[in-house]
């Protein structure tokens, strides 16, 4: 009787093709557990693509992954994009790099509901001051996280210092300062290119023996990875049909000023500047939000923060939640809303419909880059003149996330204000929190969870 072959050895020949019905069940499976942030989303892929069910090789995986490194916007989504696009085209594409965030829209439209129409209760309110202290630990966490992968040299720790500087003391606005990275980076590659020379990706490393996979690494380009300047074209007009057309709709509908039309060119614009992440965007989106349109506060975008990071799918979501409540508090969108159905359903449909629109505009540049971009900006990705500017970008990422936990750290520390007493319990959460992601390597949810408990019984049975 011959035995199967072992899928663990060296000369296993190549897994089937999985058929559509099967990618299409590991994509949602993936969005339904892909907790962790980018590094932990990345790693889930490649344990179960690169490892376990051999449908993409290392090499080709590493590839796709540094494509993305270099796009702005969520790099695990758009991985989960590209892969799905090399299995099954168009169509795999879409439904994989839907499908990794699709979960996480549910999930925070419903939370977010919970934390409107129930967080002035005293239990709600005390679980969400002690989160915020684990927030601002977080993002403290992500600046030296980066930080330490990022600033090589004196050049670049110049840079995260400027771009800390420019955002604190001169308040210049965010794309001022990603536009003078670029051209610090523009610069030094050409002139100095070891200064900006991109170090090691990461993610998973190559190494082991190589076994057969889907797509391997001698596989042919199918038809559809090849660039052609006619298909480039035609993805383009599509790309700006299913952008123009929703926004023409809301200019119509609301005119320029409308809530909504503010909304889907505001996210348009932040989902252009998501260089390094979301905690590179968020900076940008918190200072348009709460000052510029005054949409919410800057205490319920550190909660809309945590619930970010305690869900599935990319934390750039948490523009859901900031949108969500933006649309729930506008009395404008209220009233509108409140004629179609009726008073009692007027702020939750407000609040829904900003969350899905903003989630649209958002998150389709990420399908353009990936569908219509990747054939063309592969063939430039080891070109100095494009990663120069990326990696000073990163750089500045470094101070702009440094920025923003200062921030948070004056509104958690002192709530009521420069000139009222500091919240002393408030501030010793903050370094306990820091301390156990930055010192004991805790994980997320277990931060985020544990200063909630202490919050709830901080406030509910010393106060």
């Amino acid at each position: 009787m011959t035995r199967p072959p072992d899928p663990e050895a060296i000369d296993a020949p190549a897994p089937a093709h999985p058929r559509l019905g099967e990618a299409l069940r590991y994509w949602l499976k993936l969005g339904c557990i892909s907790f962790g942030g980018p590094a932990g989303q990345i790693a889930l892929m490649h344990e179960e693509l690169v490892r376990r069910r051999r449908w993409i090789s290392e090499r080709r995986f590493l590839h796709a992954l540094n494509y993305c490194m270099v796009l702005p916007g969520p790099e695990a989504q758009q991985l989960a994009t590209y892969i799905g696009w090399l299995l099954h085209g168009t169509v795999g594409g879409i439904a994989a790099g839907a499908l990794f965030v699709l979960p996480s829209l549910a999930l925070l439209i419903g939370l977010s509901w919970v934390y409107m129409a129930y967080g002035q209760l005293d239990w709600v309110a005390a679980v969400f001051w002690g989160v915020k202290p684990a927030v601002t630990a977080l993002v403290a966490h992500a600046a030296w996280r980066i930080g330490q992968r990022t600033l090589r040299n004196a050049f670049l720790w110049g840079v995260a210092g400027l771009a800390f500087v420019g955002l604190a003391v001169l308040k210049l606005p965010f794309p001022a300062i990603v536009a003078g990275a670029a051209l610090l980076g523009g610069g030094l590659g050409r002139w100095r290119p070891s200064l900006v020379q991109a170090g090691g990706g990461h993610g998973a490393q190559a190494g082991g023996e190589h076994r057969p996979t889907v797509i391997d690494d001698d596989s042919p380009l199918p038809p559809r990875a090849r660039f052609r300047a006619s298909r480039l074209a035609l993805q383009a007009l599509a790309a700006a049909l299913l952008w123009g057309l929703p926004f023409g709709l809301l200019w119509a509908w609301q005119g320029a000023g409308g809530v909504y039309t503010q909304m889907a060119w505001f996210f348009t614009k932040a989902a252009l500047l998501t260089f390094g992440g979301a905690y590179a965007v968020l900076p940008y989106v918190t200072q348009a939000a709460v000052g510029h349109f005054g949409w919410l506060s800057s205490g319920q975008v550190m909660d809309g923060l945590a619930l970010g990071e305690s869900t599935p799918g990319p934390l750039i979501m948490v523009v859901t939640f900031i949108a969500f409540v933006a649309g729930w508090q506008s009395e404008a969108l209220q009233a509108g809303w409140a004629a179609v159905v009726g008073h009692d359903w007027a702020a939750l449909a407000a609040g829904t419909v900003a969350a899905l629109l903003v989630t649209w505009f958002t998150f389709l540049p990420s399908f353009v880059f990936i569908l219509a971009g990747a054939p063309l900006v592969e063939a430039t990705h080891q070109d100095l003149r494009i990663t120069g500017p990326l990696t000073a970008i990163t750089a500045a990422v470094v101070g702009v996330i440094l920025n923003l936990a200062l921030f948070f750290a004056v509104h958690v520390v002192w709530p009521h204000g420069l000139q009222a007493a500091p919240d002393l319990a408030a501030l010793l959460l903050t370094l306990a929190a820091g301390l156990a992601l930055i010192r004991f390597k805790r994980g997320v949810l277990e931060v985020v969870g544990a200063c909630a408990l202490l919050g709830l019984a901080w406030r509910l049975l010393v106060l």
